[in-house]
């Protein structure tokens, strides 16, 4: 604070304020003088009559403070020099007008719902539309399929498929770990150790294992897809392609709905083997229950059909994340922003969908299996 005068504000009367001091910002960065003129100011009110003649210094800090207290517009009654005028006029130039603020009202609040439902109906909509053109993009890909983008789907297949085995490896033999430790400590209690085959099998065919897999692959794959025809967009592929000739639904969303939904069932099956696998390992660690019991009392345990239910209901986690991947990845705006909002509202999507899905499995075929 040396060689400044500390900003004060003084008042004469009822009406009139006297301002004084240096008002910068090197003056307002000590906090016991912040503290102490922005009580002043509290104090101050806004429209009497100002006297800045005793203003020494003020810069654009001090003159918005000034502008801010009286309301964002002059006071009837001001004192003030040319120069310090001036610096009020460029702030009062340059300072956006505060909107008004709205009080919130049913009538305002039903609108914003229905505004999101509308918008969620958009984008159903669109969804509906790219399920109804994969059918006839796969009707004609059995009608003509020399013609059909093999080359895509085989890549599609691999970059999907084949790469994200190590990840849902990984994920589900720890996931088939922690859930036998978890159990073993409850089922010694009752002396029902045996019992850890039938509650892990059932539990990782059935469910976790094609969840677990279809929930990484969404994350993983899905925006991988967004981006993928996100940035199409962007750079203004799928505009060439429409003049082109060369239909979205049949070169792009058909080849990624296709591989996904022949890699999912294979993805679940690897991914329940993973957790099988460390389920064991932690039977046998925790509780003594040797690998050769495990694996022979298994099938027993576990009807076949589950495992079926497990492959169907992957085939539809894959197809429907493809789809939403596509869909959003069209929906994409020629802006980056647009591009990670995108592939965001992507992930959420296609894993809410896979919850979704799996429940409704789980209610209609609750007596499959038992």
């Amino acid at each position: 604070m040396s060689g400044l005068t500390l900003p004060t504000l003084q008042r004469e009367g009822a009406e009139r304020v006297l301002v004084r001091g240096d008002w910068v910002a090197a003056a307002f960065a000590d906090r016991r003088a912040w503290r102490r003129i922005a009580a002043q100011l509290r104090g101050a009110g806004g429209q009497q009559a100002w006297d800045l003649s005793g203003l020494q210094r003020l810069d654009h800090i001090g003159a918005q403070l000034l502008w801010d207290q009286w309301g964002q517009r002059w006071p009837q009654d001001i004192a003030v020099g040319q120069a310090h005028r001036a610096m009020l006029e460029r702030v009062q130039e340059f300072t956006a007008a505060r909107p008004p603020r709205q009080r919130a009202t049913l009538a305002g609040l039903l609108d914003g719902l229905g505004a999101q439902v509308l918008h969620a109906l958009d984008h159903l909509t669109h969804l509906v539309q790219l399920i109804g053109q994969l059918v006839l993009d796969l009707l004609r890909l059995v009608r003509h399929p020399a013609r059909g983008p093999w080359r895509d789907i085989s890549g599609h297949l691999y970059r999907m498929g084949a790469t994200a085995l190590p990840i849902t490896a990984l994920v589900g033999f720890l996931i088939g770990v922690v859930l036998a430790y978890l159990m073993s400590l409850q089922l010694r209690q009752f002396g029902a150790e045996t019992f850890i085959v039938n509650i892990l099998g059932i539990s990782l065919i059935r469910e976790l294992g094609p969840m677990l897999g279809a929930i990484l692959v969404a994350g993983r794959s899905g925006s991988a897809i967004t981006a993928q025809i996100g940035v199409m967009r962007v750079t203004e592929e799928l505009d060439a392609m429409r003049v082109m000739g060369i239909p979205h639904g049949f070169r792009l969303v058909m080849p990624r709905a296709l591989a996904l939904g022949l890699a999912m069932p294979l993805i679940a099956l690897w991914t329940t083997l993973a957790a099988l696998l460390g389920g064991m390992l932690a039977a046998d660690l925790a509780m003594g229950i040797s690998p050769a019991y495990f694996a022979q009392a298994l099938p027993s345990a576990v009807d076949v059909a589950n495992l079926w239910l497990a492959c169907a209901k992957s085939v539809v986690f894959g197809v429907f994340i493809a789809l939403i991947g596509c869909h959003w990845g069209l929906r994409v705006e020629p802006n980056t922003q647009s591009l990670g909002q995108g592939t965001t509202a992507s992930v959420v999507s296609a894993i809410t969908m896979v919850i979704i899905v799996d429940a409704v499995f789980a209610v209609a075929f609750k007596n499959v299996g038992f």
